[in-house]
């Protein structure tokens, strides 16, 4: 009879475990990572190895495995600026385009359009200067005397007679 008890003791223990198995596997989110989640965090990567194409677009073995550790960590719960600062810390401000440092990242992005304005207003300037030159008054011709006048028809009329 404690035989038999053992043996239901057994049992009954068994199937707890085994339905509180089950019970935690079901309570668990299932997440499911799909290529449009992996690329939209790839899109905004550059590829360390290739210049100027992001991990998204690049066929290299090496991105293929990068989108694959894209994948495994937003599988394992991280978020897209977690993945972005691993890869930062990995290779570098590179691999997003722009610095990360707010400083650094301020100037690449406010430097083109200062460049952008101070050569508009070069030249706006020019073109300004321009215009005053050609609407400048001219100075009035003084007609030519009589003398001058008179002696050219007469170098003219010797060179006819010939």
């Amino acid at each position: 009879m404690i035989k038999h008890a053992r043996v239901l003791a057994l049992i009954a223990v068994t199937i707890l475990v085994v339905m509180s198995w089950n019970v935690s596997a079901q309570d668990q989110p299932t997440t499911t990572v799909t290529d449009d989640d992996v690329n939209a965090i790839a899109h905004e990567l550059y590829c360390p190895v290739c210049e100027n194409i992001t991990l998204d677009v690049c066929g290299t073995a090496a991105c293929a495995d990068w989108r694959d550790e894209i994948r495994m960590q937003l599988e394992a719960g991280r978020t897209k600026e977690q993945i972005t600062d691993d890869f930062v810390q990995r290779f570098g401000d590179r691999v997003v385009g722009t610095p990360q440092d707010s400083v650094l990242r301020a100037l690449s992005l406010v430097t083109p359009w200062v460049i952008i304005a101070a050569v508009l207003v070069l030249v706006g300037s020019m073109v300004m200067g321009s215009q005053r030159r050609r609407n400048k008054p001219l100075a009035a011709v003084q007609p030519p005397d009589d003398r001058s006048i008179d002696r050219y028809q007469k170098l003219l009329e010797e060179d006819l007679e010939g």
